[in-house]
């Protein structure tokens, strides 16, 4: 039985929607429905890039490629530039747009993709944030995936704020569909958009990231704008930082914030916050192993990737991967203070670049901070800070000065300070 035959005897009988998006909403037995791709030319095995969002065309796409066991590579307008480097470095054969299905022909093969033929399972490429390098190709197999939606788990009102070229959207939407439950498709990420949709749709479920719940919090927009109906909000991707959370929960009391922990390398991994305003996490599941190394989390998933397809394996003999988070533990829960390559050296004296973004996100009219080392000739390194200012509103370079001198000692002060953007990227990450 293919996925559209099993969820279609799920979805027997059901008569609210599955889908609301942009232009209306779509109950499940209405998706055969749609207008349907010319898939003709797809075969079994090949490197498929789906260029889509969480609209019905591209769902139908998506769940018609995964029953052809197909090497699914989702991506979205928003990385267009990267394209070609993604087509390449996936062995794209096919690239779907809409109702366009073009061929490409190559004569490259790799041992991973070669593997998966042989299974006749379906495969899916991810592509990391590439905030440190080119971004690497990360394949899974999508057929032992897809096994985790089997047994029936609860679902609430969500929207689908992740991407669809991301692995927590595509985790969204098919646990929705999975348990019957209902994924809205904001028309567009800001931040007003996103409240006015949660309001309008009453949304019980809000996944995102901290850099975006720190533009929801200098917004003005809340805590009038939240919506009642709200009941959890979920952040992970990057680190969040605890004035944000302690400032997100006493404006939001009613709503439990909830951490998530995950990379595209090791799959879904299950996370437990030990309480709404706490960062400290619990990080495992069935499958999942933890251990600190040096003060660095590693981790060993039976959910793991196959392996990259244009880069190194990161596992080592025995299955372990460095997460390059460094974390504080208490009692088996962890916080992670930073990344490995955040770590910032002034003449010996080592630090973290987030122990001076927390102090200067503290200052009024601060959005976003990005605190960076610089090479020095005395001291090998110091540190510069880029604050960016809330919408509307300027922030005095003087005073944030000496509030950071009144907080930070003196190798930790930034030799230069600069009011400007911080980069945010299509997936809301700070870059």
């Amino acid at each position: 039985m293919d996925i559209i035959e099993k969820l279609s005897e799920r979805w027997s009988g059901i008569d609210y929607p599955f889908l609301i998006h942009a232009n209306g909403s779509l109950k499940f037995d209405e998706v055969a429905k749609q207008q349907h791709v010319d898939l003709a030319e797809v075969k079994s095995g090949d490197v498929v890039a789906l260029i889509g969002d969480f609209n019905p065309q591209s769902i139908l796409s998506l769940l018609q490629l995964i029953d052809k066991n197909v090497i699914l590579v989702p991506l979205t307008v928003d990385t267009r530039a990267q394209h070609e480097y993604f087509f390449e470095s996936a062995l794209v054969d096919v690239v779907i747009e809409g109702s366009d299905v073009k061929r490409i022909h190559h004569s490259q093969k790799h041992v991973l993709i070669d593997e998966l033929k042989a299974k006749e399972h379906a495969g899916l490429v991810l592509f990391s944030t590439g905030t440190t390098g080119r971004p690497k190709a990360i394949l899974h197999d999508l057929t032992l995936f897809m096994q985790r939606f089997e047994t029936p788990r609860p679902t609430l009102k969500t929207i689908n704020f992740l991407l669809f070229d991301h692995i927590g959207g595509l985790n969204t939407l098919l646990h929705t569909l999975f348990n019957k439950g209902t994924v809205v498709a904001p028309k567009s990420r800001s931040v007003e958009d996103i409240l006015a949709t949660c309001a309008e749709h009453e949304i019980e479920v809000l996944p995102t990231t901290p850099t975006f719940l720190r533009m929801i919090l200098m917004s003005g927009l809340i805590p009038e704008g939240v919506p009642k109906s709200l009941r959890i909000i979920t952040y992970g991707t990057e680190r969040m930082d605890q004035p944000t959370l302690d400032a997100l929960c006493e404006l939001l009391p009613n709503v439990e914030f909830r951490q998530t922990f995950g990379m595209s390398e090791l799959g879904i991994v299950r996370v437990k916050s030990e309480s709404s305003n706490s960062l400290f996490m619990k990080v495992g599941g069935e499958g999942v192993e933890t251990r600190v190394v040096d003060n660095v989390l590693e981790i060993r998933s039976q959910t793991r990737m196959l392996g990259y397809l244009n880069a190194e394996s990161p596992f080592d003999d025995e299955g372990w991967y460095n997460t390059k988070d460094i974390v504080e533990e208490r009692d088996k829960y962890y916080k992670v203070t930073g990344r490995t390559s955040e770590v910032i050296n002034v003449g010996g004296l080592k630090f973290m670049a987030s122990e001076v973004e927390r102090v200067a996100l503290q200052y009024e009219r601060v959005e976003l901070a990005k605190a960076e080392a610089k090479p020095n000739p005395i001291t090998g390194q110091h540190v510069e800070l880029t604050v960016q200012s809330a919408c509307n509103s300027e922030v005095d370079k003087v005073g944030l000065k000496m509030f950071l001198a009144a907080q930070l000692p003196n190798h930790m002060m930034p030799k230069r300070i600069r009011v400007a953007s911080v980069g945010v990227g299509h997936r809301f990450k700070r870059i």
